[in-house]
């Protein structure tokens, strides 16, 4: 006697562009149903907008009477400041789930934790290059309809600074993708912060450091090269604009790489 032997059909597993489009939809999902993403994003406006109007009604007061030597300066200055916030909404991409535990749950329903994090990566670099770029080029003409008014300011067609200005933008991406990549390493909201910290704000030890080691080892750190890629009058002791840019990608690269290579080999 023949005994007929039914054979289910596993399901058909979904083509790539629908995993990753469901994946990307997830982290989406999670970085905009927090209170905090939107906090984040407030301060991150108003520190870049307040402080770079504020140095630019400094610098044309009747107190002083000169502005900054370079005028795109005065535009940017408040940039800096807002990408320690952009970078602290992506150490919250890891930080967060790690701490509440969240990130177990993660994992075990996509099991390839490299997507997750590319994931990640994607839709808050995403984010915060649009919000960067908007930004950049209302800190631009906010100050420089300030600075116009005591005849310092410089129009947008005015060579090189198209591109200063969209290169500016693109430091809240930079800083928000090294705030991934530190949070997926570290996984501790503080420690992660720290490092971020440091990698932003200690190069400026560095002013004290005598020429020409000052430039030499500077002009590998992201504010040396940030400042590079903006100013109308680049300075020839460090790294050409081109390269500087280089540089800052080359920094929330090399730190998501390392987050990629760890990222499998731990438990969580």
């Amino acid at each position: 006697m023949t005994t007929l032997q039914t054979r289910v059909a596993a399901p058909a597993a979904p083509p790539p562009a629908v995993r990753a489009r469901d994946l990307l939809t997830g982290e989406w999902i999670k970085l905009s149903s927090i209170r905090s993403t939107y906090l984040i994003m407030l301060v991150t406006v108003v520190t870049a907008l307040g402080l770079s109007s504020m140095n630019a009604a400094v610098n044309t007061s009747m107190a002083t009477g000169r502005p900054e030597t370079d005028p795109l300066l005065p535009t940017f200055i408040g940039l800096p400041y807002a990408a320690l916030a952009a970078g602290l909404l992506g150490i919250l991409a890891f930080g967060s789930e790690h701490g509440t535990g969240l990130i177990r749950t993660t994992f075990a329903a996509v099991p390839r934790r490299r997507a997750v994090l590319a994931a990640k990566a994607t839709v808050i670099g995403a984010v915060c290059l649009a919000v960067g770029e908007a930004l950049a080029f209302s800190s631009f003409f906010l100050v420089q309809a300030i600075l116009s008014r005591h005849h310092h300011g410089v129009s947008l067609s005015h060579p090189g600074v198209p591109g200063a200005v969209l290169a500016e933008g693109t430091i809240l991406c930079i800083c928000a993708l090294l705030g991934t990549g530190l949070g997926a390493i570290i996984r501790h909201t503080a420690g992660s912060v720290a490092a971020l910290f440091g990698v932003l704000a200690l190069p400026a030890v560095l002013l004290t450091v005598p020429a020409p080691w000052r430039d030499r080892i500077g002009r590998f750190t992201l504010p040396f090269a940030a400042d590079q890629v903006v100013v109308q009058h680049p300075n020839p002791s460090l790294f050409t604009p081109a390269v500087s840019m280089l540089i800052l990608l080359a920094w929330p690269a090399a730190v998501l790489t390392a987050a990629a290579v760890l990222i499998t080999r731990r438990d969580t």
